[in-house]
Order: C-alpha cells, then sequence, then structure tokens
C-alpha cells in the first residue's frame, strides 16, 4: 500500500478557448511531447466539423465526449479460484479519461489521410451517437450488464 496520494496535478487551461477539458483532450492526442502540433491538430478538426456541420466545433466535440464517457464498466474480481467480471460505476475523472482515450484511439484506427481528418470524422460521428468509440461504450454498457447477477462482489 502507498503511504500517502500523489498530489492532484493541476492542468492549464487552453489558450484559444480557456477550457481545462480541452488541455486533458489534446495532453491525451499528444505523441513524443509535441505538444504544439496536438493543439494544431485539435483546433483544425474542430474547424473541419464546423465547415462540415455548421455547428459550433467546440459543442460539436463535447457533445461527442458526452455520448462517449461511459457510466459503468467491469472489473476483474477473484472469489473462491473463479474470476468474475463486476459492474462497478465509474468515477467522474476515469469516465472523462476513458471517453477521450477511445475517441482518440478510434479516431486513430480510421481511414483517412490525414490525423486532422479522422478525429472530425470521430467527432461527428461520436456526436451523432455512431462511430466505434460510441459502439466501444455500448460494448462496455452492455457488459455491465450481462454481469449484473455478479455485482454483490462488489468491494
Amino acid at each position: 500500500m502507498r503511504k500517502s496520494k500523489p498530489k492532484k496535478r493541476y492542468i492549464l487551461p487552453d489558450p484559444k478557448f480557456r477550457d481545462v477539458q480541452v488541455t486533458k483532450f489534446v495532453n491525451n492526442l499528444m505523441l513524443q511531447g509535441k505538444k504544439s502540433i496536438a493543439f494544431t491538430i485539435f483546433y483544425d478538426a474542430l474547424e473541419l466539423v464546423e465547415k462540415k456541420t455548421s455547428e459550433s466545433g467546440l459543442e460539436m466535440w463535447r457533445k461527442a465526449l458526452n455520448n462517449v464517457t461511459p457510466g459503468v464498466e467491469v472489473k476483474s474480481r477473484r472469489v473462491g479460484g473463479a474470476t468474475f467480471q463486476v459492474p462497478t460505476e465509474v468515477r467522474p475523472e476515469r469516465k472523462q479519461s476513458l471517453g477521450m482515450k477511445w475517441l482518440i484511439n478510434y479516431a486513430r484506427k480510421r481511414g483517412e489521410k490525414t490525423m486532422v481528418d479522422r478525429l472530425a470524422g470521430e467527432i461527428i460521428a461520436a456526436s451523432k451517437g455512431e462511430g466505434a468509440a460510441v459502439k466501444k461504450k455500448d460494448d462496455t454498457h452492455r457488459m455491465a450488464e450481462a454481469n449484473k447477477a455478479f455485482s454483490h462482489f462488489r468491494f
């Protein structure tokens, strides 16, 4: 066990929208410490979303993120030699980070040419309630629903 919890790190808001959530998303999007490139990709993707849908890019992104964040997940728990998938509620911070990671990972796996196009496409799809990231959330919820019988094994 740890002696003490690590201190909470506070993140500065992004320069354009003054939003901490955007900075967290860009930090997840960033590869090899190239933060300025990650910001460029994100802002260009939001502009592309605005062109394609004629709605606010930031609002579409928020809606997409909201559609992707899971409410429950399953955790493995060993009880008497057997492993059970126990459904548990997801903490708010983990909800947010899981949603961001799924959105970014499935955007990276898309077929478009540049990351800007991929991210824009995934944001548009997720805001409509479709796309791979939303499917991942639905699968997670379905798994939790299927294993509801083991919920009494919760810690």
